[in-house]
């Protein structure tokens, strides 16, 4: 079997975030997430949650970008619906991978616009579910192509909530804190700092810390030698190339 694709290093970092979730809902946005989350429950998380995106819980492993027509049909484990999901998220039953349009060092997150929030130079998603997802239950991040126009010294609007603001809420908001990791196509990267500034956890393979610097708009932690993000197993790389992700689609999604 050929070496491992960076998109698949990305899929199995992504997947990791779910490591000792156990029977939690996993919302993975996207499609490298979706990968990802399918992954974890195929291997070390079996009762991870995952939906169809409608409204019901679904077993199995069923593979990303298949129509419905050509894909087994899907074993309906539960029913889920719309306003059942608050249930989950409020109790912190719930893990979700966003994208970021801006993320700052304290892992504030910015996908609702860029420039001056009376002014904006680009109107982007909007709030969304940003906030409440990051005050009730764990947030991790994907983000395909890390930039300094992406890692910023300061967001320019604040949607996902990051540690320092977290914090200054106080106690009985920021319960269900946690901001577990960040995944780009260079590195893993974390706040498991003592002022919960991000840190760098690992680079991919062929990246040096130096272009995870460069790429960076503001100062990491990190202690040497930051070691290599690891890579699929033989299990893992056959359960990508032949059951997940069969047409590829997850490449597409990561920057060269």
């Amino acid at each position: 079997m050929t070496a491992a694709t960076r998109a698949e290093i990305c899929a199995v970092a992504l997947a990791e975030a779910f490591r000792g979730d156990g029977e939690r809902l996993a919302s993975p946005i996207g499609v490298l997430p979706s990968i990802a989350a399918r992954l974890a429950r195929a291997t070390f998380e079996p009762e991870l949650l995952l939906t169809d995106g409608v409204a019901s819980l679904i077993a199995g492993t069923p593979p990303v970008g298949v129509p419905a027509a050509e894909a087994p049909p899907p074993v309906v484990e539960g029913w889920l619906p719309y306003r059942a999901i608050f249930d989950l998220v409020w109790s912190g039953r719930r893990h979700v991978i966003m994208g970021a349009s801006q993320i700052d060092r304290y892992g504030n997150q910015n996908i609702a616009l860029i420039g001056d929030p009376k002014k904006p130079k680009a109107a982007l998603l909007g709030m969304r579910g940003a906030p409440g997802n990051t005050i009730n239950h764990t947030t991790s991040y994907w983000v395909p192509a890390h930039s300094r126009r992406v890692f910023v010294p300061k967001v320019d609007v604040v949607t996902g909530v990051g540690y320092d603001r977290a914090r200054a809420l106080g106690p009985r908001a920021s319960r269900f804190h946690e901001i577990r990791c960040v995944v780009t196509n260079l590195a893993v990267l974390d706040f498991a700092t003592p002022s919960n500034a991000m840190r760098l956890v690992s680079v991919h393979p062929g990246v040096k810390v130096a272009d995870v610097v460069e790429a960076t708009g503001f100062p990491l932690f990190f202690e040497e030698p930051v070691p290599e993000t690891r890579a699929p197993t033989a299990e893992e790389l056959r359960l990508l190339r032949e059951i997940i992700d069969p047409r590829g689609l997850g490449a597409k999604e990561v920057a060269p």
